[in-house]
Order: C-alpha cells, then structure tokens, then sequence
C-alpha cells in the first residue's frame, strides 16, 4: 500500500475530507462534546484560505483519502515564539493501527519545524493509550497541566 501526505493548499481543493463521525459517537477514547460539523467546515475553509493560521494534510493510500492532519499556528512567551496545535489527527478506523497516523503526525511536526515553530502541542483523550503510546513515542510529553476551554460567540 503506497502512502501520501497531499497539502492541501487552497480552499478551492475539492477533495473532500474522509468522512468522520461526532465526537463521543464512536470508537473508544474518542470521547468528548459533538463535533458542530458546519462550523468545523467553514474553519477548515478559513485556514486553508489563509496559511498564516496554520495548514491541513490528507493522508492517502493508494490515491483513496483515509485520513486527514491540520496544524494550526499560535505564538507563545513560554515556548520562545512560534508554537503550534496538531488541532486534528484523524485516520479512518480501517487505517488505524497501520503507520498512517504516525507517518502524519511525523510530517506535521517536520512542516512545522520548517515554519520556525518552537513547540508543538496537542491533546490526547485520557482514555485513549493507543493514542497516548504514539505521541510518546514520536517525542509529545506531558505537563501536568489541564487544557481548559471557554467557547466565544461567534462574531460577524
């Protein structure tokens, strides 16, 4: 099976992204609040629009979409300027287990590192140690610290 981590460059891609259920619907360790499906489709659009927020990856085997990656840009004090959120990571459960997940992870962070990032987060679900073994394994540790979340209106 031939791999590929296609850019997505521009809004105007038309490939769609490999279809995923809500949040809290599916498989064990994907836990958390649904997923507002329009909103996250309007965001995708937004940063691919405009690469200064970050950038978005599919993964592809043998030319199908299985997967998709999206990095978002920040800026941080404590991490000496230029930081980023692996904000998605996802592989379709038949994909999963097979190196796609940490061969894109693996691209994500070398584009960063090309970007002038400093650091690069993410969150894993605490019941989810497949998950947690990976990130481990390509370097992520943790902090002993919570992220915590306080939603806007949106505005406009």
């Amino acid at each position: 099976m031939r791999t590929r981590i296609q850019r997505s460059d521009t809004a105007a891609d038309s490939r769609p992204l490999p279809a995923r259920r809500p949040r809290g619907a599916h498989e064990p360790g994907d836990a958390g609040p649904p997923v507002d499906e329009p909103a996250a489709h309007r965001a995708l659009l937004e940063l691919l629009a405009f690469p200064a927020l970050g950038r978005a990856w599919l993964i592809e085997a043998d030319g199908r979409p299985v997967g998709y990656v999206a990095l978002t840009l920040g800026f941080s004090l404590e991490y000496g300027g230029r930081d980023a959120f692996v904000d998605e990571l996802f592989v379709q459960p038949g994909y999963r287990r097979r190196g796609f997940g940490r061969a894109a992870l693996a691209f994500a962070v070398e584009e960063a590192s090309r970007l002038g990032v400093q650091a690069v987060h993410l969150e894993v679900e605490r019941a989810n140690p497949a998950a947690h073994d990976l990130y481990r394994s390509l370097g992520f540790g943790g902090n002993d610290r919570l992220l915590l979340t306080r939603r806007l209106a949106r505005r406009g």
